[in-house]
């Protein structure tokens, strides 16, 4: 199995980095008693792709596994997390402490992947004093200073679509260099500042979609 591992930095495409992410739940959320080796078919038949897609994936992590016995598991759980970056932790602020806002924060999944929420903003003056799930609102006017000092990497947006721009902009001059937003509006952001847009209404309009017309992912 053969391949040139991918360096820290190094371009994996989106398509790619998604399927490891669904890779590496499969594979860390297998029991680890009994036989350590997990076989490329098996992670296939779990994600939903052809077992040459798995191989061709895998191989571009290294030189991981054997022809016809398959990957130690937490050696490929390792390799993952490397290509992924998320194999150190991560810093992030959040911003809007509305109710999903504060869903999140209370979502101990983020800290188990290493996403450690720092820090909680939010517009509303009355808000700000609050605590949640162990962090006080603080003014979003505070972004700026905030975000610096606590050398935060990452943002996250829970904030109304008429908010979201200024936000992301004080995200943005603030240092953060990658946002997660929920908030239902299109953001453009500088090119050294990485978005990812969860757009929950249009994650169902899909599934209507696909549910109406009965599509099997065909482009």
């Amino acid at each position: 199995m053969d391949g040139q591992p991918i360096e820290r930095g190094q371009r994996l495409s989106r398509a790619a980095a998604q399927r490891l992410s669904l890779y590496l739940r499969c594979v860390a959320g297998w029991p680890t008693d009994g036989d350590k080796m997990v076989p490329s078919r098996r992670i296939a038949d779990a994600v939903g792709v052809s077992d040459a897609q798995v191989r061709r994936d895998l191989a571009a992590l290294g030189h991981l596994g054997q022809r016809g016995i398959g990957y130690d598991a937490k050696e490929l759980a390792a390799a993952i997390r490397t290509a992924l970056g998320i194999d150190r932790g991560w810093r992030a602020v959040l911003v809007g402490a509305g109710n999903l806002g504060r869903a999140l924060l209370k979502y101990q999944g983020f800290r188990a992947q290493g996403f450690d929420i720092v820090a909680l903003f939010d517009c509303d003056a009355a808000k700000v004093g609050q605590e949640v799930a162990g962090l006080k609102v603080e003014a979003a006017s505070t972004i700026a200073a905030r975000v610096t000092e606590l050398n935060a990497e990452l943002g996250v947006l829970t904030v109304p679509a008429e908010a979201a721009h200024a936000v992301a902009a004080a995200l943005t001059e603030a240092g953060v260099r990658g946002i997660l937003n929920f908030a239902p509006v299109v953001l453009k952001l500088p090119k050294q500042v990485r978005l990812v847009t969860v757009d929950l209404a249009i994650q169902l309009e899909q599934l209507a979609f696909r549910v109406q017309h009965g599509d099997d992912d065909d482009e």
